[in-house]
C-alpha cells in the first residue's frame, strides 16, 4: 500500500516477495523447529517471541541501510511484525489487553498449547509438507543473503533499490 500511495505504482516483484517472506517468516522457523523437530516448546515461541525478533529485526534493517535496500528491509521488518500484531491480535487489543506470554519467551512460559497442532491432518502430513516448504524458502532466502554478503566482502555490491 505504502508504495501505491507514495510513489502511485505497484510494487516490484522483489519488493512483494520480501514482504512475503516477512510476514510468513516467524512461522517458517518456529513452526519445524516445534512441530517436526521438537526443539522449542510451541510453534508461536522463538521468532514469534520480542526478545528474539526485536534484534533480529534490527539487524535486518541496518543490514537494509547499510546496503541501500531500507525499502526492502523495512518492507520485511514491517511485515514480520504484522505478523506478530496478527498472531496476538485478540489479546493485544481486546476489552483488556494484554501482552502474551509467547512474546516474551524465553522469559515467560508459552501459553499452553496441544503437542501436535490442529492442522497437522492425518498422520502429520501438513507439518511435513510445511516443514519441506520452509526449508526450501529459508534454504533459498538464506541462499541469496550470503551470497549478497560474499559479493559486499569480494567488493563487488552490485547495489540497486531502483523500482523498489
Amino acid at each position: 500500500m505504502y508504495v501505491l500511495v507514495i510513489d502511485r505504482r505497484l510494487p516490484t516483484v522483489r519488493l512483494v516477495a520480501v514482504a512475503f517472506i516477512g510476514s510468513q517468516f516467524p512461522d517458517l522457523v518456529d513452526k519445524p523447529l516445534a512441530y517436526q523437530f521438537g526443539l522449542i516448546p510451541s510453534g508461536r515461541v522463538f521468532m514469534h517471541s520480542l526478545p528474539i525478533a526485536l534484534p533480529f529485526l534490527i539487524g535486518t534493517v541496518i543490514y537494509g541501510w547499510q546496503t541501500e535496500r531500507n525499502r526492502l528491509s523495512v518492507g520485511f521488518a514491517f511485515a514480520y511484525v504484522s505478523h506478530l500484531v496478527a498472531d496476538n491480535y485478540g489479546p493485544l487489543f481486546g476489552p483488556h489487553p494484554r501482552i502474551r506470554p509467547d512474546l516474551l519467551w524465553p522469559f515467560a512460559d508459552p501459553v499452553s498449547r496441544p503437542d501436535v497442532p490442529s492442522w497437522a491432518g492425518v498422520g502429520g502430513i501438513h507439518i511435513r509438507l510445511w516443514t519441506g516448504f520452509s526449508l526450501l524458502v529459508l534454504l533459498v532466502t538464506g541462499t541469496l543473503v550470503l551470497a549478497d554478503l560474499w559479493r559486499r566482502l569480494r567488493g563487488n555490491p552490485h547495489v540497486s533499490e531502483t523500482g523498489d
